[in-house]
């Protein structure tokens, strides 16, 4: 037995808890994207908007949602040059000020910057980890984690409104944020002290060779681990930055007085003048809100030329820049765009918002000049080459469409429920939809089993073709269908195929990119599916809709909805059978099994 041995394990046992606290960590991101429905009638309530009027209160989601998808590429980018490990950690301490801003907010614009910043956060977190599993596991290995990742991600979904149910019973909408902002740094903190301690000792990284159609092979060093810091160097452990650790604290407590101000100072004569506004109404133009505005000022400012910085702000600034910022900000005007256009519209009576042609021009625009510049800029955003095998961008396609059908069960199996079996019990209506989404996560593991022995191509036409099947009896639900046990067969089949096709796209796209490029490649299969569920909703409903007002006159209200319902759900089955038909041609070539004799000596030990 080697000398290295029990180091060996001990790496090995770290790389794994350290994938397991990224998912965690994924996962409670993703539930923060369902919790806010719970609370937004409280947020509103807070922000002064009434109840009544719903589209005011819209961009709380898409603040969230652009934060999520339209700076997804930038941190993919960020995570091949940084690490992987770093991006992990600032994520969340990204999300944990998205939280504290949104706990803290006392209006509609800052609760959309508090939701923007977590959508950043939450969303880094995706990448990151997906390119994580590319660096641990052999590309032959990596379904199984694939397909954990998948599952906890959607485990949020499941958890976010029972964990926002539980908050908000005992408690206001803000302890939710509270909460956040607390686990956010704590698994900040575990992740890299795990980090830390997995780089010590005689491990040189993964054991893996080059990703299979790789031309550049592994970009890692043999003296660099998968966190991007070097394996060999030990972790050295300095003193928190002093005058860091306080003008951050005086931030913080200057903030907190400018957002809460507490009744006792509102009323003394003198010191109720900080309160006063120079101008308008803003809090932040006040004597104590701009004495914060200072005071971030002065901590960035000190961040930036202090030696050893509590946050190393030249570094992050380099790295943004080398990932090539302006190719992200077109980028990201592109999607901010499109996500715009669809996301503030009322599906209920409209494809686009008001404002949508104008969004989508301008998103277009953008568009002709990200190509220009992608063509013409040393270091692009997106490598030249980085998705230019037919499994790779076909990965994009195939999540496209596979977004544009799992909107529809998201967002339509509830208001089927709200329609006919549970009128008045919107937590009645959400159990129904707990059917189908406990069921996604079991697939989404058995999908990652099953990569190992099966071509992701057949297992992602298997789950495409079980979805489709799941709204094929969706499809035929009537007033009653939802009171037996025979609703459950459609929910379960659909789940379950959704779940099997997740692992394996992800699989397919790590398996045919270049390792340096794995963290913006998992970010643009995610962002393409983000769209798919944009313009899935915003087609399905607009196809719903004609098919409610063309119903017989002699139909009740009820009757014209399901009948609406219906035709959603037959538009998600074609786009779920238009994946899995593209999965079976555009991932034949996807080399997701194969192990050469060098790989297997070096798995074998």
């Amino acid at each position: 037995m080697s000398a290295h041995a029990p180091a060996a394990g001990s790496t090995a046992r770290g790389h794994s808890l350290l994938l397991a606290l990224a998912s965690v960590a994924v996962a409670f991101a993703a539930a923060d994207t369902y919790v806010v429905v719970l609370a937004l009638p409280d947020m509103m309530m807070s922000a002064g908007v009434p109840l009544d009027q719903l589209q005011r209160a819209a961009p709380i989601i898409s603040g969230f949602l652009l934060g999520y998808v339209a700076m997804l590429p930038l941190i993919g980018r960020i995570a091949d040059l940084r690490g992987r490990v770093p991006v992990l950690v600032m994520s969340l301490v990204v999300f944990g000020v998205g939280s504290l801003v949104t706990a803290f907010s006392y209006d509609m614009p800052s609760m959309v910057v508090g939701r923007f910043l977590q959508g950043v956060g939450g969303g880094g977190l995706v990448p990151a980890t997906l390119a994580l599993v590319a660096d641990l596991y052999p590309v032959q290995r990596r379904g199984v984690p694939l397909g954990v990742v998948s599952a906890v991600q959607e485990l949020g979904s499941v958890l976010g409104p029972l964990f926002g149910a539980v908050v908000l019973a005992i408690a206001d909408w803000r302890a939710i944020f509270a909460i956040n902002l607390a686990v956010g740094l704590v698994m900040a903190a575990a992740i890299r002290a795990i980090a830390g301690a997995t780089t010590q000792g005689p491990t040189q990284g993964p054991t893996h060779g080059p990703t299979q159609g790789s031309t550049q092979g592994p970009t890692q060093s043999p003296t660099q681990g998968p966190t991007g810091s070097p394996a060999d160097a030990p972790v050295r452990r300095s003193r928190p930055d002093p005058v860091g650790v306080v003008l951050l604290a005086l931030t913080l407590v200057a903030g907190a007085i400018t957002v809460i101000r507490p009744a006792a100072m509102m009323r003394d004569l003198t010191v109720g003048t900080i309160f006063i506004p120079y101008v308008g109404e803003s809090r932040w133009i006040t004597p104590v809100g701009l004495l914060t505005l200072a005071l971030l000022a002065a901590f960035f400012g000190w961040c930036a030329f202090a030696k050893r910085p509590l946050v190393d702000v030249r570094s992050w600034t380099r790295s943004l820049l080398d990932a090539d910022l302006t190719g992200a900000a077109l980028l990201g005007v592109a999607l901010g765009g499109v996500i715009l256009a669809f996301a503030t519209a009322d599906p209920q009576i409209q494809v686009f918002s008001d404002q949508g042609y104008w969004y989508l021009a301008g998103a277009a625009v953008a568009t002709l000049l990200l190509l220009v510049h992608l063509r013409r800029a040393a270091n692009p955003l997106i490598p030249r080459g980085a998705v230019r095998k037919v499994p790779a961008w076909g990965a994009l396609v195939v999540s496209f469409f596979v977004g544009s059908a799992l909107i529809a069960a998201l967002i339509d199996i509830p208001l089927f429920a709200r329609t006919t079996t549970y009128p008045d019990s919107q937590l009645m209506a959400a159990l129904v939809l707990l059917r189908f989404l406990i069921a996604l996560p079991v697939g989404a593991v058995a999908g990652g089993l099953l990569t190992r022995r099966l071509p992701v191509g057949v297992i992602t036409a298997v789950g495409m073709l079980a979805a489709t099947l799941g709204f094929v009896l969706m499809g035929r639900w009537d007033l009653t269908s939802l009171e037996g046990f025979g609703c459950n067969v459609a929910l379960v089949i659909g789940g379950l195929g959704f779940g099997l096709a997740l692992a394996p796209v992800n699989a397919a796209l790590l398996a045919s990119t270049d390792d340096a490029v794995h963290g913006v490649a998992s970010a643009l299969v995610v962002v393409a599916r983000m769209v798919g569920m944009l313009i899935g909703i915003s087609a399905l409903t607009t196809i719903g809709l004609r098919r409610f007002y063309s119903a017989p006159d002699s139909m009740s209200p009820v009757e014209r909805a399901i009948t609406q319902e219906h035709a959603v759900f037959q538009g998600a089955a074609v786009c779920a059978l238009i994946a899995g038909a593209l999965a079976i041609v555009l991932f034949h070539t996807a080399r997701t099994r194969d192990l050469d004799t060098g790989e297997l000596l070096r798995v074998g030990g």
